[in-house]
């Protein structure tokens, strides 16, 4: 049963569909379901992220925060795949936590416990 009043669903936008996959796929271990030549969503994920395929500029991303034991082999991760790092490790209250651009420009982050 779906929990009311509760975001269970975050979208980004991408130029090159294989890519972007590609990119999530490698860095996160993502699969995906395509719907159609211009929609795709993760399939195996805890919260729920579809893609969906522009040719327009990306002008704006949805902000979204992953968790990962590891931020440092993440970082390797991340820019192996064609990610750049925005913002490298910094601490907050409670956590580690840095930003990266993925290929198409959005811009997520990732956190750890200290």
């Amino acid at each position: 049963m779906m929990q009311d009043n509760y975001i269970n669903y975050t979208g980004l936008t991408a130029k090159d569909p294989s890519k972007i996959k590609k990119f999530y796929r490698r860095t996160f271990g993502c699969d995906f379901t395509d719907y159609g030549p211009d929609y795709t969503s993760l399939s195996n994920s805890e919260v729920n992220l579809g893609i969906e395929i522009t040719k327009d500029e990306i002008t704006s991303s949805v902000f979204f925060v992953s968790y990962h034991n590891d931020l440092e082999s993440l970082k390797t991760n991340i820019t192996e795949g064609g990610g750049k790092i925005s913002k490298h490790i910094f601490l907050f209250p409670g956590g580690r936590r840095f930003d990266f651009t993925d290929p198409s420009g959005n811009e997520p982050a990732d956190w750890s416990l200290l």
